[in-house]
């Protein structure tokens, strides 16, 4: 039931379309956030007060025009269900999540500029920013792996919401209190591909692992389990029968 009659005039799920349909550049805008899902996936499992998205259009009505989502390549929303009605959420609508708003964002900067950063204008943040600090995002994520030197900013950086204004934030892993989550970059391995990822820590500044990670350490726990076992004459396989 809405309570709000100002919310009355607001499209609801069906109207809106999922996204706005712009393809990616490249492939990392996808496996990037997908990876921060998938370990999300695993580390809280037991808990369904948290959603993720990725390249899912957010829609909200503090902007100029709330049919026109903001696509950010991933976020998390907390104090929200995980799960949403038989076929999950198309697109996430904050007058209809209760009017929470995402926690954290992601943008991977793209060959085609996006208005990720601040500008040099009159205004004081570039289009994206200046959305996300209306909306109420806390946190707010670009990862530049690529173009970092043509725009003159760090390969990654994390922002938080301060007094309505975004200051940045410094180290790496960078802990998140609100989160219970650290972020930063890191060498690991996602899809049989070792490159640099971004990872969620914990506040130790150990990372969380990739799914295939904990795989290949379960697998490694194993064998030595089993070398374990013959040292000592015990035929691990006559176990198991």
């Amino acid at each position: 039931m809405i309570n709000d009659p100002s919310l009355l005039t607001l499209p609801d799920a069906n109207e809106l379309p999922d996204s706005d349909h712009t393809p990616v550049d490249n492939e990392l805008q996808i496996l990037v956030p997908t990876l921060l899902y998938l370990i999300l996936n695993q580390q809280w499992k037991d808990r369904d007060n948290w959603f993720f998205g990725v390249n899912m259009g957010i829609y909200h009505n503090t902007g100029k025009n709330p049919r026109i989502p903001i696509v950010p390549d991933g976020f998390l929303s907390l104090g929200v269900p995980r799960r949403q009605g038989s076929y999950g959420r198309s697109s996430y609508i904050v007058w209809l999540e209760n009017n929470i708003p995402p926690i954290f964002v992601l943008e991977y900067v793209s060959k085609t500029y996006g208005g990720e950063y601040e500008t040099q204008s009159h205004q004081k943040y570039a289009p994206k920013m200046a959305e996300y600090a209306k909306l109420g995002v806390l946190y707010y994520a670009i990862y530049n792996p690529q173009y970092y030197q043509r725009d003159k900013h760090d390969p990654f950086e994390l922002y938080r919401l301060e007094n309505g204004s975004y200051k940045k934030q410094l180290g790496e892993p960078i802990w998140m209190e609100e989160l219970g989550l650290g972020i930063g970059r890191e060498i690991g391995t996602f899809q049989t591909w070792q490159r640099e990822w971004l990872f969620w820590f914990d506040q130790a500044g150990n990372r969380y692992l990739s799914p295939e990670e904990i795989i290949l350490q379960q697998e490694q726990r194993s064998q030595r389990l089993a070398e374990l076992l013959k040292e000592k004459g015990i035929n691990p396989d006559e176990l198991l029968e």
